[in-house]
């Protein structure tokens, strides 16, 4: 071996050590360069325009002005399955194949859609921030605000892909009735699960008290929980985001919430991540406004968090990227249709 053949890089890692996994994983031919930046500006000169391929997290845009600048990639793989930052058709129109690893995490988001309802349902928080106020004052069963009994009641899901079915067999055993929204299900696969089904999402929104997001973000579903979406709800319902923070429309949620609409909402992504906290449902959340407050719960798009899920999603992409550049073999690609002319691999690392 005459030294690294592949040159990848990493823009945006979500680890603090200096790709111990990634280097690991591929072996020798391969060099890494990880870097932990939110814009291709702050990014070394001349890195774009020379690396073989690209590893990259959710915080730095895959835009179409990058892209231009990717002269010798030959693919890009996202270290998650959410690829909304990516421009897919960008990509494939320049060669390049994108993939994403859409095997991690899934009991990691199913576990935490559970517990942010768990969390309202149980009053959880309402009860710690009670009784951290007032030890002795707060020590009552009546600052649950949204406490209710969850057997027997309808939890429904928008999207019953990978986690979609994992979050709701796991509140189907919780006592949940389970009820899902998919247009791109194949018919008879909520049979399969034993699950009800319905066809339109307004029908969805209005049969269940828990509502829980796990549809991808596209053009189709941006903003998709509207005004007119929260309108259907139940006015005891709670929504549940684990997915994407573009679905819901935040001004919409702020309205509904204000006019309790719905009872409460747990969100676990937001559509800008870290929010500015200029919104007005934010603000109300950071100063504990009396009328939000046991009523809304944020974590910092961490669903997919634990050390082993990382890990999985760190080897799991390297692997991806390794068994096409130097096997040709493309998997998990989900531009293939907008995919042409596919630049040429290198030839492989000779021992």
């Amino acid at each position: 071996m005459t030294g690294p053949k592949f040159r990848v890089l990493t823009p945006d890692a979500q680890y603090a050590d200096d790709g111990e996994i990634e280097r690991a994983t591929a072996g020798e031919g391969f060099q890494f360069l990880i870097c932990r930046e939110r814009s291709a500006a702050a990014l070394p000169a001349g890195v774009l325009e020379s690396i073989d391929a690209l590893v990259v997290w959710h915080l730095l845009q895959i835009d179409a002005a990058l892209i231009a600048r990717l002269r010798a990639c030959r693919v890009i793989v996202r270290a998650g399955v959410g690829y909304d930052h990516i421009d897919v058709a960008a990509a494939g129109a320049a060669g390049i194949p994108v993939c994403n690893t859409p095997d991690y995490g899934t009991s990691e988001v199913a576990d935490h859609a559970i517990a942010l309802m768990l969390a309202l349902k149980r009053g959880i928080v309402s009860y710690q921030d009670a009784l951290r106020a007032d030890l002795q004052g707060g020590f009552h069963w009546s600052h649950g605000l949204v406490v209710d009994r969850v057997r027997g009641t309808t939890f429904g899901v928008v999207g019953l892909g990978r986690i979609g079915t994992a979050a709701a067999l796991r509140a189907r055993a919780f006592g949940f009735e389970i009820l899902a929204y998919d247009p791109y299900l194949p018919r008879g696969q909520e049979i399969a699960l034993g699950f009800g089904r319905v066809d339109s999402l307004a029908e969805l929104l209005g049969a269940s008290d828990v509502v829980s997001l796990h549809a991808p973000l596209t053009a189709e579903t941006r903003n998709m929980i509207d005004d007119e979406a929260f309108a259907a709800m139940r006015p005891h319902g709670i929504l549940i985001n684990t997915a994407r923070g573009g679905v819901v429309d935040l001004d919409a949620l702020h309205r509904a919430l204000q006019d309790k609409s719905i009872a409460a909402a747990a969100l676990d992504v937001l559509p800008e991540e870290p929010p500015d906290g200029a919104h007005p449902l934010l603000t109300a959340f950071a100063e504990g406004a009396d009328w939000l407050r046991g009523r809304l719960l944020i974590t910092p798009h961490a669903a997919w968090y634990s050390p082993a899920s990382q890990s999985d999603a760190r080897r799991l992409s390297v692997e991806t990227l390794v068994a096409y550049l130097r096997d040709g073999r493309l998997q998990n690609c989900v531009n293939d249709h907008h995919l042409v002319n596919r630049r040429p691999l290198p030839e492989t690392p000779s021992p």
